[in-house]
């Protein structure tokens, strides 16, 4: 069989192609190839013959499972009955093992690599966010907790800001339950309709949350308080709305100090300043719940404040205006939180220290001459996408395959083909060299790609493009 032939040849006996050999082959595989006496590459062949060998072909090929690598290109480049064989064994796709065939996988979303590249399924996203995960959990039953306690007192007091509390109390929590969804469901796996995964549906949901912050807390809690300033009694049992907002402080600030140490550390982890985090780190989840938790303590001081001047002077009118300074607290919270999340959310490049680390990388790599058009964004908390159009040293890529494959092999053939009165061997030497550079040239994609992930472990996908010098600019 000639494919079996190549197989043997090519030194793919029983195993796929390693990632460290890439598009190359042993030079003592390829000058066994190009000096044996067996069936060649370069053997002329009448119609009647080739057309023979494409049916063999196309029969091996069926017979032999192939797992394509997922893209729309190398399906075309598969799909010729007299390249199968060849081209098969050149990208080390064909298995010859004993074991059953592996299952083919059908579509190319359900990689996470890059065009180049030996893709790899992927089942859930793993993010380095526990703390920020423990934040939003002990948020969310501390929350729970208060709210509970907030509606006992104000069932038995029905002091305005009492009111303001519960309402403050409700929204926390429905932004915590949130939260906690939205980071469940950003570590799905990426699938078809969404390539580059969920990783921003946190963003999603942290912006959902401060939206009802926005109407649910502040806005319902102002207009409670306006309405209550000329018509407002002073509230019953005060003293128990006294024991419960320092019960309340208790729980709230235990949950504060949670949030505000899973800050530090994701500040930490992305080499910030705890003040530059706040304001530009790409997690926003921990961020939220600090935040919010801070709005509470506040708010449970203004309401206790409130109460004191209600039960000292005996004017009511403390507790709306109480009610309504809580309200516009959480106001410019929402409005912070919003900010945040709109900004994640429209997509932002990568930290500019990264950003030159993976440019300086390449402008410093022998292959590549010129670059063009590089971007980056950030597509989830600590995660992000790179993408350059490449000008490609052609001399470089060749002289990296020529070293090795080795040189004389090629030298060999060629000059045997110049002797020979049928250009047709010739033609078809050019071809097979041809096709040679373009895999050398994915293979320069692929190190390129490997050695970018590796300087920044963050960068999840590499988009390389060939940039043609004399094109159009885009």
């Amino acid at each position: 069989m000639r494919t079996s032939y190549l197989l043997q040849r090519f030194g793919f006996h029983h195993s796929h192609r390693s990632s460290s050999s890439s598009s190359s082959y042993s030079s003592s595989s390829f000058r066994s190839l190009c000096t044996s006496s067996p069936p060649s590459l370069f053997d002329s062949k009448t119609p009647q013959q080739q057309q023979q060998q494409q049916q063999q072909q196309q029969q091996e090929c069926d017979s032999l499972r192939i797992p394509l690598i997922g893209t729309h290109f190398q399906s075309r480049r598969l799909s010729s009955p007299s390249s199968c064989s060849r081209r098969s064994v050149l990208l080390g796709l064909i298995s010859l093992d004993s074991n059953p065939p592996r299952p083919l996988l059908n579509h190319h979303y359900a990689f996470y690599r890059g065009f180049f590249t030996r893709a790899k399924p992927v089942q859930r996203i793993e993010f380095n966010d526990y703390h920020s995960q423990r934040a939003v959990t002990t948020a969310l039953w501390c929350n729970f907790l208060v709210f509970s306690l907030k509606f006992g007192v104000w069932l038995a007091t029905s002091s305005h800001v009492m009111l303001a509390e519960v309402v403050h109390s409700v929204a926390d929590f429905a932004n915590q339950a949130l939260l906690a969804y939205g980071l469940s469901s950003s570590r799905r796996a990426p699938d078809a309709i969404h390539p580059y995964g969920y990783s921003k549906e946190r963003f999603v949901w942290s912006l959902i949350s401060a939206v009802g912050i926005f109407c649910l807390g502040s806005g319902a809690t102002i207009v409670n308080g306006i309405q209550n300033l000329w018509t407002s009694q002073p509230p019953a049992n005060i003293h128990y709305a006294a024991l419960v907002i320092g019960g309340s402080l208790i729980i709230e600030g235990a949950s504060l100090v949670v949030a505000i140490q899973a800050v530090k550390k994701g500040a930490a982890a992305e080499g910030m300043k705890l003040r530059d985090y706040i304001w530009r780190g790409h997690d926003p989840t921990s961020v939220a719940v600090m935040t919010e938790d801070g709005a509470a303590v506040t708010g449970l001081v203004i309401a206790a404040a409130s109460l004191v001047a209600v039960n000292t002077t005996g004017n009511a009118i403390y507790d709306p205006i109480g009610s309504i300074i809580v309200g516009n607290l959480l106001g410019m919270v929402a409005i912070f939180l919003i900010q945040r999340n709109r900004h994640a959310l429209i997509g932002r490049a990568m930290d500019e220290n990264d950003m030159q680390k993976v440019l300086q990388f390449l402008k410093n790599d022998p292959v590549v001459d010129a670059l063009y058009d590089c971007k980056s964004e950030v597509i989830g908390p600590g995660f992000y996408r790179f993408k350059a159009e490449i000008d490609f040293n052609g001399v470089m890529v060749v002289q990296n395959y020529l070293t090795r494959t080795g040189r004389e092999e090629w030298a060999r053939e060629f000059r045997r083909a110049a002797k020979s009165k049928d250009d047709s061997t010739l033609l078809k030497i050019m071809s097979n060299y041809g096709e040679e550079v373009v895999t050398a040239l994915g293979s320069e994609v692929d190190r390129l790609e490997k050695e970018i992930q590796e300087l920044v472990p963050g960068i999840r996908h590499v988009d390389i493009e060939a940039h043609n010098p004399t094109g159009p600019t885009p």
